[in-house]
């Protein structure tokens, strides 16, 4: 009864929220506010209590009862979708404000609560229509937020590839939900593990759902829209919206029996999705398309965490297929945190300098103190290093495919190469904050844009702060979130319940906190000498050159290229030069160039193909009777052969 009152509050100032979104933003940050801590509360409520909320009302809606539920698993993904709809909302108080976008700055706000409205629906359904529909419109209200600045055509072009991507996949969803209640007799969702006859329809759910998750290489439309999008859009979308594909893989293969190769392809997916998005995120110099990029890689590091989980599901191992998948999901709320932080304060850069051009910024951390602290704390958190909560997640699972090595069989041949990719992962990942921390806030400004940038206003600074410091809540101590983590791994599979939290968490949790302490104690004490004035300041080793320019800096591509190199088979990138011909040359100049090479290379090249047929199909339609009499006897001639053929 509480958490349906809960429930029932945050539905209604959800929707007092959209009345007031076209009135003063003020109001409208409070209706979200308070829409959002009732839905807060109660997911809080189930994860603590390991309870499961149902409700069912005689309301039909297209000729279908409602009926929600919350439990485990989709509470906590709807307390992610509260945190960081907050701290986007109150972020785009400043940034996306009245009086620079008088257009379509309320308009962002009336999206910005229908999605948040129709991505909470879409966790509490438990409906197959009612899902589907929820789901559509949430794309929809996605659309919209992604174009807001649609003069630009760039803008437009990245809209328009969600959207078919997103439909594409709702295709898939329509077939499966509708496939699935033509079995069962019923829209009704729930646990159906014993129907063995359902485990097929678990191929269109992972197309469906991955194309929203931006699995590789159904991602085509995601490094675009979150780069064209306003920043507080690309964070929710980033940090919420591709998790509702991770969400519907997660509750549908608790839900439904899964085929015996299901785990083996959901790993192996996840390992290309996270080496391969971190190997063209290497290869950005757009510091959005580039976090965009790393979204692919995270998707990819929660899903070997699933996929080891559906293996051990289907092989009876509970303890190392809790762990793995313990740490997939605490990777959602983990990437939710630090990704948005990022994009953030990505956002905050391109609202100072006007620019996502790495190779225009630089210097950028004297003018932008605070920013600039931000996003390297994003960055830490987000290469899986201690003391952060990037580290947390990998580490669980981690520790779930050591402990798949010490079982016999195929899981041996399988955990090997996932732990040794994923490490390679880590390391790529790190390796890219570095070059990307590198030249956009350390050096020398490149352009007068970065030279006259200011730091960010107290809306972007507190909502930057807030994910920061659940970025470091979860780093220090782990060891508190793991009942709400059991009783999400719980809802997925009813018999793990026995499962104990891993005995080093503690001591994870406490060596967490030393070495944080020990990095607050070294950088006090640098800081405390360097403006003693213990240290002589100089310039940076300039080799040699009497005036040393902000052109001799390393530049995004020539930090990474020797990395790029290596994925040089799948990145294919493209270089334009043009070499000193003459002994003192006036002008020399060498560019490189990561195509998107699954929609400019495979994508775009079989659409041709299918207007070019489509085209001259189209030529056969000429309204004259005797020719359409003509195509019908060719065709019944074709089949009337096709069947002597078939009958021999």
């Amino acid at each position: 009864m509480i958490t349906g009152a809960l429930l029932a509050a945050a539905a209604g100032a959800i929707a007092l929220s959209l009345m007031a979104s076209l009135r003063a933003p003020r109001c409208w940050l409070a209706t979200v506010l308070a829409s959002t801590l009732p839905s807060l509360a109660a997911a809080a409520w189930v994860l603590v209590s390991g309870g499961t909320w149902e409700w069912r009302s005689a309301l039909l809606v297209g000729g279908e009862s409602m009926h929600l539920r919350l439990d485990g698993v989709s509470a906590l993904f709807l307390a992610l979708l509260a945190v960081v709809g907050v701290a986007g909302a109150a972020y785009s108080r400043e940034y996306w404000e009245e009086r620079a976008h008088p257009v379509s700055a309320a308009a962002g706000r009336c999206w910005w609560s229908a999605l948040l409205l129709c991505m909470g629906l879409v966790l509490l359904c438990a409906n197959g229509l009612h899902f589907l529909i929820a789901w559509e419109l949430f794309a929809l209200c996605g659309y919209f937020l992604i174009t807001l600045d649609g003069q630009r055509r760039e803008v437009r072009a990245a809209g328009w590839l969600y959207l078919v991507a997103s439909h594409t996949g709702t295709l898939a969803l329509f077939a499966f939900f509708s496939l699935l209640t033509a079995r069962t007799g019923s829209w009704d969702l729930g646990p159906m593990r014993e129907r063995a006859e359902l485990a097929p329809l678990f191929w269109l759910a992972l197309f469906g759902f991955g194309v929203k998750a931006g699995l590789f290489p159904l991602h085509i439309w995601l490094p675009s829209a979150h780069a064209n999008a306003p920043s507080h859009v690309s964070a929710i979308l980033s940090g919420v919206a591709i998790k509702m594909g991770i969400y519907g893989i997660v509750r549908f293969s608790g839900w439904l029996p899964a085929p015996p190769a299901a785990g083996w392809v959901v790993a192996t997916v996840g390992v290309g999705s996270a080496v391969l998005g971190v190997a063209f995120a290497l290869g950005q110099h757009d510091l959005k398309r580039l976090l965009a990029y790393h979204s692919v890689e995270n998707i990819g590091i929660i899903l070997i965490g699933v996929g080891f989980a559906m293996v051990a599901a289907a092989h009876g191992q509970a303890v190392w297929g809790a762990l793995a998948l313990a740490g997939g999901l605490l990777h959602v709320w983990n990437h939710g945190l630090f990704k948005s932080l990022l994009f953030l304060g990505a956002g905050s850069v391109l609202h100072a300098t006007g620019t996502r051009e790495m190779s225009r910024l630089g210097g950028l951390w004297r003018a932008m103190p605070w920013t600039a602290s931000l996003f390297a704390l994003g960055a830490v958190a987000i290469s899986g290093l201690p003391p952060l909560n990037g580290f947390v997640s990998e580490w669980l699972v981690y520790l779930g495919m050591f402990d798949a090595v010490n079982q016999p069989g195929a899981t041996v041949v399988a955990a090997i190469p996932a732990i040794m990719l994923l490490a390679v992962t880590g390391a790529l990942a790190l390796a890219c904050f570095v070059k990307v921390c590198g030249v956009v806030f350390l050096g020398a400004p490149r352009s007068p844009a970065a030279e006259h940038a200011h730091d960010c206003g107290p809306w972007m600074r507190g909502s930057m702060l807030v994910l920061a410091a659940g970025c470091v809540a979860i780093g220090f101590a782990p060891i508190i979130f793991w009942t709400a983590l059991h009783h999400a791994v719980v809802a997925w599979q009813g018999t793990w319940t026995d499962v104990p939290a891993p005995e080093s968490l503690m001591t994870l949790s406490l060596l967490q906190m030393a070495l944080a302490a020990a990095a607050l104690a070294g950088a006090a004490w640098l800081w405390r000498r360097a403006h003693r004035g213990g240290w002589a300041r100089a310039g940076t080793w300039d080799c040699g050159y009497a005036a040393p320019t902000a052109r001799m800096q390393y530049t995004a591509g020539s930090f990474a290229g020797i990395i790029t190199e290596w994925f040089a088979w799948i990145l294919r990138p493209e270089r334009h030069e043009h070499r000193p011909e003459e002994t003192l040359p006036q002008r020399a100049a060498w560019q490189e160039h990561t195509p998107e090479t699954v929609l400019e290379r495979i994508i775009q090249p079989c659409a041709r193909v299918v207007i070019w047929v489509s085209a001259g199909a189209r030529r056969l339609q000429h309204g004259r009777t005797h020719a359409y009499i003509l195509y019908l006897i060719v065709g019944l001639a074709a089949l009337a052969i096709l069947t002597l053929v078939w009958g021999r």
